[in-house]
């Protein structure tokens, strides 16, 4: 029989490996629209039958897909990655201990607003940009603490060009963090740098706001 902390650590693994794959798939897609729709079948399958699901157990039989917007071109960006000023946080988990981030750079999103792109620094790294728009907590808006945009340490990367200095920015792609569906998990949220004046009526919204 498998231990139940391996079992858990197993589940969890093979989430973030389908996590991977999944946005694999969307960058592959022939076009970012088609690459949508792959997405949130995805992620809609992984929410409802994965054990490594947020959703809680008893909300899984009725789940019929998060409410999400259709698919807005508009909303898609490729941006230079701009200097910021330097600073960071740390985030206390429960399980991981305290997770330390650092302020690399910032996103200019044309008549939308700035964001700022955080680096995970202890082992393994990765790129981490959360957005908090006006629609947060707000009836049939997003949810209270914010959506993810990027989360390469995850797996959800749509894709970046080093040479030019550019990243992918597909607001229709944010998500739910886990948090957002269950407690027990310890999500970083949006800093204020992260924070947007303005609406983003793409991506998924939240069924509890």
């Amino acid at each position: 029989m498998i231990p139940t902390a391996a079992r858990t650590a197993t589940d969890v693994v093979d989430w973030r490996r389908r996590v991977f794959a999944l946005y694999a798939d969307v960058r592959q897609a022939a076009s970012p629209e088609e690459g949508h729709a792959r997405w949130q079948r995805g992620r809609d399958d992984m929410l409802a039958t994965h054990p490594a699901s947020p959703l809680l157990p008893e909300v899984r039989p009725d789940f019929t897909g998060v409410p999400i917007a259709a698919y807005d071109p508009d909303w898609r960006f490729e941006l230079p990655l701009l200097p910021a000023e330097p600073g960071g946080f740390e985030f206390a988990t429960g399980t991981d201990g305290v997770v330390p981030f650092e302020r690399i750079a910032l996103v200019e999103v044309p008549e939308v607003g700035t964001l700022d792109v955080w680096r995970l620094t202890t082992y393994g790294g990765g790129l981490f940009i959360p957005v908090r728009d006006a629609l947060a907590g707000r009836p049939e808006g997003t949810y209270g603490g914010g959506r993810y945009l990027i989360d390469t340490i995850k797996g959800a990367d749509l894709g970046s060009d080093a040479a030019a200095g550019t990243i992918v920015l597909d607001f229709n792609f944010a998500y739910n963090p886990s948090c957002a569906y269950d407690p027990a998990w310890a999500c970083p949220l949006a800093q204020p740098g992260n924070v947007l004046a303005v609406e983003v009526p793409v991506g998924e919204r939240y069924p509890g706001a």
